[in-house]
């Protein structure tokens, strides 16, 4: 009986074919689900494939048949889409990008490695058993070579969708007061898995470990199926990357950009209207979805113009302006010893729309945590 990590190989099977299935299962719940649907399908395919990889090895290591080593030996090139698919992925939800004709470049690392690795799938059933019998005893036909540069190209896709992510975030700063909420985070723990499973396998083919073996690694690779079903189940419909153009929101029709000097001289106005705003007994940051096109439809200045104050005179994003202003609203009521309301009532009355958000928002501007800060005005004396 083979064994991985001290356990006899109908455990790892359980665990492998208790993936598939739930991989089949997702993949036909993503590709059904109406949010973010171009971003799902793409989804629904890779965790499909997974499920495919997973069933496949479960079978070959089962049986340990020379006639599953061809199709154990195709879905071990899988993992080469993987890390593409994942860019394509993260493409398609912050710009709403379907995967199109020419994207089929981004395959080109499997099919390249599928005519590297031909000569299996053209081989007699003599040499397959040869291949089959050298690779069940520990005998690799593939190594460094293989795993170097699915390290190395997995992870450059991984980079290129974590710097997509990245810009996307940038701008929803930029245009959104809620952009904390909308940011995807669940993207992060996506390609961490990732990076940690390719880790994993350099590591095993550069070092022999004895817990670091190919039942521990699609375990995990089963435990990452879970993790996305986990995650894309829940998530909400994605606010897509804001269209870049000349013609920004708010400019009157035939209206171009001023130049610098004309621009910093209607500053000062800008900064008086928006202070108006925000002081008024309906401060337009209550709004807990507040986006920079409404303030300046309401301030009856172009975006550009308000965007241009916001980032030059008032310091930071859109997000992080909004957010200032609603931490020292709702630093004015913990300091009221008559308020009543959670800290947490409060932070959403005040147009905080995550939790996280507001302590964060609040550590970074008070340097002292919500709960201490009431604690410590509760205990001051009255005068």
């Amino acid at each position: 009986m083979h064994t991985f990590v001290g356990f006899p190989m109908t455990f790892w099977t359980f665990v492998y074919i208790a993936g598939a299935v739930q991989a089949a299962l997702l993949a036909l719940t993503l590709w059904r689900r109406p949010a973010n649907q171009a971003a799902n399908h793409l989804l629904s395919i890779w965790v499909a494939l997974t499920g495919v990889d997973l069933a496949v090895k479960a079978l070959y290591w089962h049986l340990l048949s020379s006639e599953w080593f061809r199709a154990y030996r195709f879905v071990a090139l899988f993992p080469f889409l993987y890390g593409s698919l994942f860019y394509l992925y993260v493409r398609a939800l912050v710009e709403e990008r379907r995967f199109r004709p020419r994207d089929v470049v981004h395959l080109a690392g499997f099919i390249v490695m599928l005519v590297l690795n031909s000569y299996v799938f053209v081989a007699s059933d003599t040499q397959l058993q040869a291949l089959s019998a050298r690779w069940i005893a520990g005998e690799r036909t593939i190594g460094l070579w293989f795993d170097g540069p699915l390290f190395l190209y997995s992870l450059s896709y991984v980079m290129a969708a974590l710097a997509l992510l990245r810009s996307y975030r940038r701008q929803l700063h930029q245009q959104r007061s809620d952009a904390d909420r909308l940011s995807l985070r669940w993207i992060d723990a996506m390609a961490g898995f990732q990076i940690a499973i390719w880790s994993l396998a350099i590591l095993q083919a550069l070092v022999y470990v004895p817990l670091l073996n190919y039942g521990l690694l699609f375990g995990l690779v089963a435990a990452w199926v879970w993790m996305v079903g986990w995650f894309s189940l829940s998530q909400p419909p994605v606010q897509a990357r804001p269209a870049a153009s000349s013609s920004q929101p708010g400019r009157e029709q035939g209206e171009q950009e001023p130049t610098a000097a004309i621009d910093t001289a209607r500053f000062a106005d800008v900064e008086a209207r928006l202070a108006q705003l925000m002081n008024n007994d309906a401060p337009l940051y209550l709004e807990p979805a507040l986006t920079i096109g409404q303030v300046a439809k309401r301030s009856g200045y172009p975006e550009y113009l308000v965007s241009a104050v916001i980032n030059r005179r008032l310091g930071g994003s859109f997000c992080d302006y909004v957010n200032r202003l609603r931490v020292e609203a709702v630093r004015a009521r913990l300091a009221d010893p008559s308020e009543s309301r959670t800290i947490l009532d409060l932070a959403y009355a005040c147009g905080f729309t995550s939790k996280s958000t507001f302590n964060a928002a609040f550590k970074k501007q008070v340097g002292d945590t919500p709960s201490s800060y009431r604690r410590q005005h509760a205990a001051t004396p009255v005068t």
